[in-house]
């Protein structure tokens, strides 16, 4: 079977913009899964900058074929 990459961007509310522990993780923000680090970049990129005015709201990229595969070295 040959090896699939996919990247989750997520984000929401922190609560303290100087570390990254959500607010509520109930609430988040779950923009979509990519197949590559590229398009996961480009949707984090926007969404990030959509809220670039509040300190509180953070967005992450999630490597997820590294959950899904953790004795595979990349």
């Amino acid at each position: 079977m040959s090896k699939q990459d996919l990247f989750l961007v997520f984000g929401g509310a922190l609560v303290d913009p100087r570390e990254n522990v959500l607010a509520d993780p109930g609430r988040v923000d779950l923009v979509g899964v990519y197949n590559t680090h590229q398009e996961a970049m480009k949707a984090w990129r926007s969404r990030s900058q959509s809220n670039v005015d509040d300190a509180y709201i953070r967005y992450f990229i999630a490597p997820l074929h590294q959950l899904m595969n953790p004795e595979e070295d990349d």
